[in-house]
């Protein structure tokens, strides 16, 4: 959906949307992120505040996600909320270092008089994911031998013990032996 900045005031405009499981699969991304499990509730509120424009919003729902350990798919909650402020690019350019402020990472330069609200959201959704996102606290992973899955039982290969990267030290022989 875009969003025409040109329309935008200093009085509030609400946006509110519900998104089925095909708007993630438009994207064509499998990632972390695998779509919806349910519809995903949008709102969103924009207004203009100075040169900057703001987007006030939060998302509601439920995620298909895979696991970081043993890479099966599991349900996992979304409920965010989000502000976001958009600024013109400085007409100086950025010929110098700044030092920037909490406000300057919570936001973004736009460009032309209109902005994507899906790209937005889809960047609030991979925000609100954690970097490490397991099926459950206890998940084992799988087999770094053969790749089976832990938390279905043990696996049958056979594991050296000790630490892999002293594996060649078995090997030595001392002078005498």
């Amino acid at each position: 959906m875009l969003i025409d900045l040109k329309k935008i005031t200093h009085v509030s405009r609400r946006i509110t949307q519900t998104l089925g499981p095909g708007w993630w699969e438009k994207a064509g991304d499998k990632g972390l992120v695998l779509g919806f499990e349910d519809p995903l509730s949008v709102s969103v509120e924009i207004y203009r505040a100075g040169d900057k424009y703001v987007l006030e919003g939060s998302l509601n729902g439920s995620l298909q996600v895979r696991c970081d350990r043993c890479t099966e798919s599991y349900r996992r909650e979304l409920k965010t909320a989000f502000r976001l402020f958009l600024a013109p690019p400085p007409r100086d350019g950025f010929d110098e270092e700044v030092a920037l402020t909490p406000e300057d990472l919570a936001g973004d330069f736009i460009v032309g008089e209109t902005v994507e609200l899906d790209d937005i959201i889809r960047e609030q959704i991979y925000l609100a994911v954690p970097m490490k996102s397991l099926c459950r606290i206890d998940c084992r992973g799988l087999c770094p031998e053969c790749g089976a899955d832990l938390n279905q039982g043990d696996c049958r290969c056979l594991k050296s013990s000790g630490r892999p990267e002293f594996a060649k030290l078995k090997n030595l022989k001392f002078e005498g032996e």
